[in-house]
Formats: C-alpha cells, sequence, structure tokens
C-alpha cells in the first residue's frame, strides 16, 4: 500500500514539475481572453462582442513581440569575447566571407551574459565563443537565421 502511494506522489510531483515548467516557458500577456490561451485575444472576447477587445489583443501581441528573449550568439573571435561583461552594448555583425563585406543583424543590443572562458572554446568543431544577448524576438530569428550561413562579429557601442 505504501509502495502505491509513493509512487503516486512521484506521478503527481513529475506533473506538477512539467505543469510549472510550461506556465515558466508560457509568456504571460495582459489582455487574454478567460477562455483561451495567453494571447488569444479573440477568446472571450468575441462572445462579449466588445470591439475593442481585438485591438487590445492585437496590442497585446505586439507587445510580447516586442518583449526582449534571450539569444545565444556564437562570436566568431573569441578574444573579443573575453572584452565583454554583463550590460555592454554591442552591435551584431555578419559577414558570410573574410573578404565580403559585413552587415549589421542587430544594434545597440545588450549582453545578458558571457560565460566563462572554459566554456566559449570550440567543442563540437563549432569555432568562436559563446554570449547570450537580450534583443527582441524578430532579432533573436534573424540572429538565429544569420549565424547558419555567416560568421558573426560584435562591435562595442
Amino acid at each position: 500500500m505504501r509502495r502505491v502511494l509513493r509512487r503516486r506522489r512521484r506521478v503527481l510531483g513529475v506533473g506538477l514539475a512539467v505543469a510549472a515548467a510550461a506556465l515558466a516557458a508560457t509568456p504571460q500577456t495582459p489582455g487574454a481572453g478567460a477562455g483561451g490561451a495567453p494571447g488569444d485575444a479573440r477568446a472571450g472576447s468575441a462572445e462579449a462582442g466588445d470591439a475593442t477587445a481585438g485591438a487590445e489583443g492585437a496590442e497585446a501581441g505586439r507587445r510580447s513581440r516586442a518583449q526582449p528573449v534571450s539569444a545565444p550568439v556564437r562570436i566568431a573571435d573569441a578574444g573579443t569575447v573575453r572584452l565583454l561583461r554583463r550590460g555592454d552594448r554591442v552591435d551584431v555583425l555578419a559577414s558570410a566571407s573574410e573578404s565580403g563585406p559585413a552587415r549589421v543583424v542587430a544594434r545597440s543590443v545588450r549582453v545578458a551574459h558571457v560565460p566563462k572562458s572554459s566554456h566559449t572554446v570550440p567543442g563540437d568543431g563549432a569555432e568562436g565563443a559563446l554570449i547570450v544577448v537580450s534583443v527582441p524576438r524578430q532579432t533573436a530569428t534573424a540572429l538565429a537565421s544569420a549565424a547558419t550561413a555567416s560568421r558573426l562579429a560584435v562591435a562595442l557601442c
């Protein structure tokens, strides 16, 4: 009997941990409808017939896209990364080739974290060093896209 109760407690504990992780990962947006998921402006507002709720939901969606996210970025020159500190502002540049011109992918973004040098050495074939920057979601997408085809560098602002 005790074994069964212990197993149920473990299952309940795991379920609660998974639910807490899911809630923590879900962005909280004000103005979410009572009957829908966070950020779903249509839920709840359609039943109420409130015409302004749709506009408020769209504005909340824009705000959530503008909220900063943490984006890991691998910089080609590990020596440059050693100069960075948390809170620094940098421009992230991408260059497809060493002789080609660089383009600015992100302007004046805040460095959120610089891992210790033991974490920035080349591992799995990747070169350079890793930093984490705080950027809007759209910029994080642009950074990830640029990193797949280009070498990234930073310039201190």
